[in-house]
């Protein structure tokens, strides 16, 4: 089979690899339908993220299940299902607190498409066939009707958009929302607008310095506004920083009200000080890390089969198989290649 390639910024080849076998009951092997670029992808493919290869990628898609083990019962072969990018068994202590991303059963961080970043090598999914190790666990079927290329993100950025706002959501109904967006996980902010909006958030801020995302965040039903990412614009119960940099942190965290939620979904690469002073006086609950991908999945996809969410606005370009290598290249915001 053939296996897309990182090996250097801005470098990408097809190879030739041996198809991977079930090798367990519970197993499956997929493959793709939609494949999407993860936010972290283009800054790897610029040289902008310390993940330079050479790896097997991506880790964000929605497959075909070909082959099952003897004991997988809540898929069957020729099911869509989307793939969460971390693994996970599904049994021990971390997965069934809900902490599918730390799952004891594997190295940590253990995840399709990042590399040495992902544990063992998993492979990626931009691959003829990717081998899935616990397939009752992981797997989540598509309801009929969603197309496959608007949740073709539903691995990982849309749980990581939902995390943000949606939890937060369901302990304080209707509580006014604020992403500060930006180019560090740009359709992660874009994801967690239209999350807040489907959920039933009084008022949903966008603030950023793009009019291409501005727009994209009015067609999620936001309240865009241009300005800079310390713009102060009001306080707000929740709020949600994905612009990256120590600007963009600080003023999520001096938004956020009193006994409010703040959530940092970009990555940091270097240390940032925080105002803590203001936060303990504040009682502001601030997060960070990454998001717990599996269990966040059917939430997003009950919402986009509803008709109360609709992640393809947030895709800025769509390419077949063949173009995927050229396509990634140009490094769009969200690209969903489609086979």
């Amino acid at each position: 089979m053939k296996r897309l390639m990182l090996t250097g910024p801005g470098e990408l080849r097809w190879e030739e690899h041996p198809e991977p076998q079930l090798g367990g009951p519970g197993q499956a092997l997929v493959r793709p339908i939609a494949l999407a670029t993860c936010d972290i992808d283009p800054a790897v493919l610029r040289g902008a993220f310390p993940l330079p290869g050479p790896y097997s990628f991506g880790h964000e898609g929605v497959v075909e299940v070909v082959a099952i083990g003897d004991d997988v019962r809540t898929v069957a072969v020729g099911d869509r299902v989307v793939v969460p990018f971390q693994i996970s068994c599904g049994t021990c202590r971390a997965c069934l607190r809900g902490r599918t991303g730390n799952c004891t059963s594997h190295p940590p961080l253990s995840s399709y498409g990042l590399g040495p970043l992902g544990g063992l090598d998993w492979g990626g999914l931009w691959a003829d066939l990717a081998l899935i190790p616990h397939a009752d666990a992981m797997l989540v079927p598509l309801p009929p009707g969603i197309d496959p290329v608007a949740v073709a993100s539903a691995s990982d950025n849309i749980p990581d958009g939902y995390r943000a706002v949606g939890p937060q959501l369901a302990d304080n109904p209707g509580a006014e929302v604020l992403i500060i967006g930006g180019p560090a996980a740009p359709s992660i902010g874009l994801y967690a607008a239209g999350l807040a909006v489907a959920l039933g958030s009084d008022r949903v801020v966008y603030l950023d310095d793009s009019i291409e995302r501005l727009e994209i965040a009015k067609s999620l039903g936001a309240e865009a506004i241009e300005g800079p990412r310390d713009a102060r614009v009001g306080r707000f119960p929740i709020t949600v920083e994905s612009a990256g940099g120590a600007t963009a942190l600080r003023a999520a965290i001096n938004a956020t009200a009193y006994d409010g939620w703040s959530t940092s979904v970009s990555v940091q690469l270097t240390d940032v000080p925080l105002p803590i002073f203001e936060m303990y006086s504040r009682c502001c609950t601030f997060h960070t890390g990454r998001a717990h991908a599996r269990p966040a999945i059917p939430e997003v996809l009950d919402l986009v089969a509803a008709g109360r969410f609709d992640p393809s606005l947030v895709t800025t370009r769509t390419a077949n198989w063949d173009e995927a290598v050229d396509a990634l290249l140009e490094t769009p915001m969200k690209l969903v290649a489609v086979r």
